[in-house]
């Protein structure tokens, strides 16, 4: 699911081929081309004989690190601690690893305990300068006090940071994510991400001191990727293109109208935006929201994060409810601190094209299964259909 929602592509859909030395079952693999073109420059062969990648990088946690995590965590002076590690999720550059044990106190008493250790190593992402620390550098600022008892992240107990990696030791949550979250509690998260919104904008003094916030110039950088010299642009506007020509013409109108649109997104109020706002990040637990991984957190526009929670890796035949349902309760929410604009005035529809149109065509352009290329085909032609809802 992450692969995907990051443009990495299971590698048979790129045609590249594997040696002997690659025992990984089928779909297991992916790719992503740094540069257009990329994999056409070599022999598409993927091959581990020249390196180790059955090697688990190990953590080794210092113990005076853990005791002073706990004590924080179970408000008791701990003297020691064992512990074992669970990988939650991982990457190259993302590391989020569950920490459990037992927790000795001063006085004796042996307490479980479970708490969360994300690493995060530099990495550049263009036009954001510094997001691979943000997360790090929100947590030691006054970003808490920001958060509501309904609305809010995980807990910090300490955060530690080197020249290229972030340590953050955090609180786990124990809740509802994923594709376990119904409808309504996805419309009772975009009612309470509009009120979350909706109190900064009437409080900006809030955030006036926290100078590490993204810009609202995000979405745009990440649109304007598309350019006329990368393989998805080039296959939408030529003969061969196989998209139904009524969603060919919506990609290829949104593309010339961008400038327009951009303005016209721009006069909207701007509003902090976690900007990863998916599934996956969603935590529902005792009726609170609780939501993780800020890295990308700062200005955007009204509407963007519910661009998101409304497509992003979401089951294709919901697109139309997720639409219908999820706008209203974000505007409801929203409209409760500040006035906001006509709910039809807000763009998402075509923040959804804008976000996510060429992240489908992608996924229709090299996938060699003909369900697949059928289930990207439906979700632009839901996208299409927005435009009467």
């Amino acid at each position: 699911v992450y692969q995907r929602k990051m443009g990495f592509l299971d590698c048979r859909e790129l045609g590249i081929g594997r040696d002997d030395s690659v025992d990984d079952p089928e779909g297991c693999v992916f790719a992503i081309e740094l540069a257009p073109g990329g994999f056409d420059k070599t022999n598409k062969l993927l091959s581990y004989a020249y390196y180790d990648f059955t090697k688990i990088e190990q953590l080794h946690i210092k113990p005076e690190t853990l005791t002073f995590v706990l004590s924080k965590l179970i408000g008791a002076i701990i003297i020691r601690a064992d512990y074992q590690i669970k990988q939650l999720q991982g990457g190259t550059l993302g590391d989020v690893r569950l920490v459990t044990g037992m927790a000795e106190t001063v006085d004796g008493v042996e307490l479980p305990y479970k708490v969360v250790l994300k690493v995060q190593k530099k990495w550049e992402r263009p036009g954001d300068e510094g997001s691979w620390r943000r997360e790090y550098d929100l947590y030691v600022s006054d970003f808490n006090t920001i958060f509501s008892n309904s609305f809010r992240w995980p807990e910090c107990y300490h955060a530690e940071i080197t020249d290229d990696e972030t340590h953050i030791w955090m609180e786990y949550i124990d809740g509802i994510s994923g594709n376990d979250l119904t409808i309504e509690m996805l419309e009772h998260t975009a009612a309470e991400l509009g009120r979350f919104q909706g109190r900064l904008y009437q409080r900006p003094e809030l955030l006036r001191n926290i100078p590490c916030l993204g810009d609202t110039g995000f979405m745009e950088r990440e649109y304007g990727q598309w350019k006329p010299e990368t393989v998805e642009y080039r296959y939408l506007y030529s003969d061969e293109c196989t998209v139904p020509g009524h969603l060919r013409r919506m990609l290829i109108d949104t593309q010339q109208q961008a400038k327009t649109i951009f303005a016209n997104m721009k006069r909207l109020p701007a509003v902090l935006c976690h900007r990863d706002f998916w599934i996956e990040n969603i935590f529902l637990s005792g009726g609170k929201i609780i939501l993780i991984d800020w890295d990308c957190a700062g200005w955007g526009f009204m509407g963007e994060d519910i661009a998101s929670l409304i497509v992003d890796d979401t089951d294709i035949e919901y697109l139309d409810e997720y639409y219908r349902r999820l706008i209203p309760a974000y505007y409801k929410g929203i409209s409760e601190y500040m006035d906001a604009p006509p709910i039809e005035n807000l763009y998402i529809r075509e923040m959804i094209i804008i976000k996510f149109g060429y992240r489908i065509l992608q996924k229709y352009m090299f996938s060699q299964s003909s369900d697949i290329k059928n289930q990207q085909i439906s979700a632009l032609q839901k996208i299409y259909e927005m435009k009467d809802v």
